[in-house]
């Protein structure tokens, strides 16, 4: 890839090393971001899965919640996954009462909505974009329950008590999973992402 895009991965809490080793395989140079300035040498970031209030309330303590805020309202491509989704999302269900996210996106997602650690699950499911299906792995995930008018639905779950619930969705140069893409050996989404953040560059 000419002109690798450095991509940032949210590093004070979460699933921070998988995304940076993901980011790395598909061409990206991939950086952690704990502070403002490094925040301000990403083309992109992606907010990896974690627990979201507590991601919120460290990016407050390090003084990077408000950078992070404007730089997605001045259109940084950024990808959350699980967590991630949670805090891009502007509407939470079932959030803590001090639940606090970055916003840009606009749905409404359910804090561990396929319930507790025990009822994580995996299973394969179509993905807008990708030829073939996706291996999903859900760990106490979130889902989406609306959808605005400016939103893409990119996948659903398939089967099961929960066949047709949202798991994934972009606006704009907003992508966001429920599940975790960096877990499995397969970069697609994240190729997609990155391939995003260069178009971005170059417009």
């Amino acid at each position: 890839m000419s002109h690798r895009p450095t991509i940032g991965v949210f590093a004070l809490q979460g699933d921070v090393r998988e995304h940076l080793r993901m980011l790395d395989s598909v061409g990206a140079r991939a950086i952690g971001v704990r502070r403002p300035a490094e925040l301000e040498a990403c083309d992109g970031l992606v907010i990896p899965g974690g627990e979201s209030t507590t991601m919120s309330k460290l990016a407050r303590t390090f003084d990077l919640f408000e950078p992070l805020r404007q730089r997605i309202k001045d259109g940084l491509p950024v990808f959350g996954t699980c967590a991630g989704m949670i805090m891009l999302a502007d509407r939470v269900e079932d959030g803590t009462a001090d639940q606090e996210t970055l916003g840009g996106l606009d749905i409404t997602v359910r804090r561990n909505a396929f319930g507790r650690q025990v009822d994580s699950f995996e299973g394969d499911i179509d993905f807008v974009g990708l030829e073939g299906t996706v291996h999903a792995v859900f760990i106490r995930a979130p889902w989406v329950e609306e959808v605005g008018p400016g939103v893409e639905v990119l996948a659903r779950v398939g089967g099961g008590q929960a066949a047709g619930t949202i798991v994934a969705v972009r606006q704009g140069p907003l992508v966001a999973t429920s599940f975790h893409p960096e877990v499995d050996d397969d970069a697609r989404i994240h190729r997609l992402f990155v391939d995003r953040v260069v178009s971005t560059r170059t417009h």
